[in-house]
């Protein structure tokens, strides 16, 4: 299997994927905006479209060329504007999350069709596919995974404050709004980094799931982002190379397997001495030094 150039690739990412997306998903637990990268994902969807649609008329080869910097850029603008609304107060979350749902689906049905191609040509899109990562799609992620990983670890005092509590982090004089913001963007990235691999169907459960699974576990917001980390990993690495053995979708492979562990742990947590004395998950002092560190 590593000796494929294809698989070389596809594990590359897959590995980057596991990395990344947990520590944006840890991001949008604690902040209750756990469905933000089924809305985001949709979203990338019309970017793809729109990718294809200007390759198709460039006469690029292949024609999705420009697929995953379209999904970039969809899914960017589709963030700033779902959080653009919720701190204008207009509309609520879920409201604004449901119309980046609809409108990102139609759109990239809609213009793939424009493009010439048919809605069978975003089958790899919607549900991963290792077929189609590509060494342009390999760098591409690599520079999004680094941007993820430097803004989600060098920035998680102040992203824990404001995901504690904003109206603290707000008093405390951090830069609320750009806070708010560069969260919404960097969960945009993730959506465009697991795209290949995953699908944007299924990306949010690679965001969400591991963290889910590591709050179990742990009592600390650094340790459950950590932990949340190589669960993403694993997942990832080891569904990817079933789909190496056996035909089946990458993608739900990796959620399967994810789903599969929190489920396990979910049995074993309560036989554990230190689960037993339940509250809440993340009660440890670390999570006070880093307020003062916020602050």
């Amino acid at each position: 299997m590593l000796a494929s150039p294809l698989m070389q690739r596809a594990l590359v990412v897959a590995v980057l994927v596991g990395i990344a997306a947990p520590v944006m998903g840890t991001y949008l637990v604690q902040r209750r905006l756990a469905l933000l990268g089924d809305g985001l994902g949709h979203m990338a969807l019309t970017g793809v479209a729109v990718g294809w649609l200007v390759g198709n008329a460039a006469n690029l080869t292949p024609h999705d060329a420009l697929a995953v910097p379209g999904a970039v850029v969809a899914a960017v603008i589709g963030s700033v504007i779902i959080e653009v609304v919720r701190a204008k107060g207009r509309t609520s979350g879920d409201v604004a999350l449901a119309l980046l749902f609809y409108g990102g689906i139609a759109g990239g049905v809609v213009l793939i069709g424009l493009a010439g191609g048919t809605t069978a040509n975003l089958t790899g899109y919607l549900f991963g596919s290792i077929s189609t990562v590509t060494t342009l799609d390999l760098w591409l992620t690599v520079v999004l995974a680094v941007v993820i990983l430097g803004v989600g670890l060098g920035l998680r005092p102040a992203l824990f404050s404001l995901s504690h509590d904003e109206e603290f982090a707000r008093a405390s004089g951090l830069p609320v709004r750009l806070l708010n913001v560069t969260v919404a963007v960097m969960a945009a990235l993730t959506v465009s980094v697991a795209m290949r691999v995953v699908g944007v169907l299924l990306v949010s459960a690679v965001m969400i799931v591991p963290v889910a699974t590591a709050q179990l576990l742990t009592r600390s917001f650094r340790m459950t982002m950590a932990l949340a980390m190589v669960i993403g990993v694993a997942v990832s690495v080891v569904g990817l190379s079933l789909t190496y053995t056996y035909p089946l979708s990458p993608g739900a492979t990796i959620v399967i397997l994810a789903i599969a562990t929190y489920a396990v742990v979910s049995v074993v947590r309560p036989l554990l001495p230190r689960a037993r004395r339940g509250g809440d998950p993340h009660p440890d002092v670390e999570d006070d030094v880093e307020l003062e560190v916020a602050r």
